[in-house]
């Protein structure tokens, strides 16, 4: 007997779907790369978020999976009775050390494998066949001596190896790096795997840089990359130093996501707010005047309410002759706000209408920043009225400076439209005394 899974479940999937695809779409082909700390290895729900990765490639997102081993690490040299010595937060390796290091970062590099490789019926890697790839493709040098300290067998990166990472993701492969590097005499140097990643997002040129793992608990869901180095400078973040060091070497945007919640890697990608914290050195909204190109997300924005009576309905045709009246407020290339400023031949009094702002983005004061914007094209045009026609917002206006007004008080062109069966109030505001 088939089991029919309740119409709510089924309903909640389906949603979720629609509201993903644009980032599906908008990821497809490009470059992340996902950084994983010792302590998210060790979590217990580390094998589900190597299924959620395993997803990300199945929907053509082109992966370099780095991973750090601190926590391990330490655990090998104290089990060997070898006394850590850090200096500025970075290991100073000597040689049992890196012996310890070596062993510590090839078992992990071998379990990760083994988890890319499952691929059992009825699991989330079912039919997966990931093909996951590691190389040589670090070139380190030593760290050297800082305040006096020799850090030995620490290194740093000098070269990474893009090309060749580049020819294995167009094969589909995930590229998995450890913090180990190479140099050209063969030594072999222990990283920070921070700066490790940081250096193979910049080099490569990725879409995005994600860090996972023990991250601070009260940072905000947004931060740009003023804002992060601001931050960093007050609590010394190591996190948030890579970070801010990424989107300064050109990567656009690094996320940080907290290990502990299960599925947060999907949800911070494919979800309008996301669950972590984004730092871009690209304003994360922008606004603009609308072009052609905009109707369909105009459509869907007001859709609901030209259905509730709150804006009068326009058909697409009637939008795209309009567009040059529009202006509208997009995030990550959706559109989540719209206003139209209309000016009238022989008449010193422009209308707003259409304002709009999606559900989720209401409340904090996109409505009024459009409505700003509008009202200052207003004036630089020389106009001395504004006016508006509304049935459910007219408190809103009002509190905006606007002042209930007759429907004789519009310009003549407009008054010949206005519609009796609507019966929507008409307010005014005197832009210039």
């Amino acid at each position: 007997m088939a089991f029919n899974a309740p119409s709510t479940d089924i309903k909640t999937t389906t949603d979720w779907f629609r509201s993903a695809a644009p980032y599906i779409h908008a990821h497809r082909g490009t470059t992340f790369v996902i950084a994983l700390d010792g302590d998210t290895i060790a979590a217990s729900g580390f094998a589900t978020l190597i299924h959620d990765i395993a997803l990300l490639n199945s929907l053509g997102i082109k992966l370099i999976v780095t991973f750090g081993a601190r926590q391990q690490i330490a655990s090998g040299c104290e089990a060997a009775g070898i006394t850590a010595q850090y200096h500025h937060d970075l290991r100073v390796t000597d040689d049992a050390s890196l012996a310890i290091a070596i062993n510590v970062i090839g078992t992990l590099k071998t379990q990760i494998q083994a988890q890319f490789s499952f691929g059992l019926p009825n699991t989330p890697m079912a039919d997966a066949k990931i093909r996951c790839t590691s190389g040589n493709f670090i070139t380190a040098q030593p760290m050297g001596v800082k305040d006096g300290i020799d850090f030995q067998h620490t290194g740093k990166v000098r070269k990474v190896d893009v090309e060749g990472i580049q020819a294995q993701l167009a094969q589909e492969n995930i590229v998995l790096l450890g913090p180990l590097g190479y140099s050209s005499t063969g030594e072999v140097f222990n990283l920070s795997a921070e700066a490790m990643a940081t250096e193979v997002a910049s080099q490569m040129g990725a879409d995005k840089l994600i860090f996972i793992g023990d991250i601070e608990t009260n940072l905000p869901r947004e931060l740009t990359l003023s804002q992060a180095q601001e931050r960093f400078e007050k609590k010394n973040n190591h996190l948030l130093l890579s970070a801010t060091s990424a989107c300064a070497a050109g990567v656009n945007r690094v996320h940080l996501i907290d290990h502990t919640l299960d599925g947060a890697l999907l949800q911070e990608l494919f979800s309008h707010d996301g669950v972590g914290t984004l730092i871009s050195k690209k304003p994360f909204e922008n606004t603009r005047p609308a072009t052609v190109h905009d109707v369909g997300g105009i459509i869907e924005l007001i859709a609901p309410l030209e259905a509730n009576g709150t804006l009068v309905p326009r058909s697409r045709e009637r939008l795209e002759t309009e567009m040059d009246f529009f202006t509208i407020m997009e995030r990550d290339n959706n559109i989540i706000a719209c206003a139209a400023l209309y000016q009238y031949p022989d008449s010193d009094t422009a209308e707003l209408a259409c304002l709009a702002v999606e559900p989720d983005y209401r409340g904090a004061g996109r409505g009024e920043y459009l409505f700003n914007i509008l009202e200052s094209q207003a004036r630089e045009a020389g106009l001395s009225n504004l006016c508006v026609l509304t049935t459910q917002t007219a408190h809103w206006f009002l509190e905006h400076g606007f002042q209930a007004a007759e429907i004789a008080d519009l310009p003549m062109a407009r008054q010949s439209l206005y519609n009796n069966q609507r019966n929507a109030k008409v307010f005014n505001k005197i832009l210039y005394p």
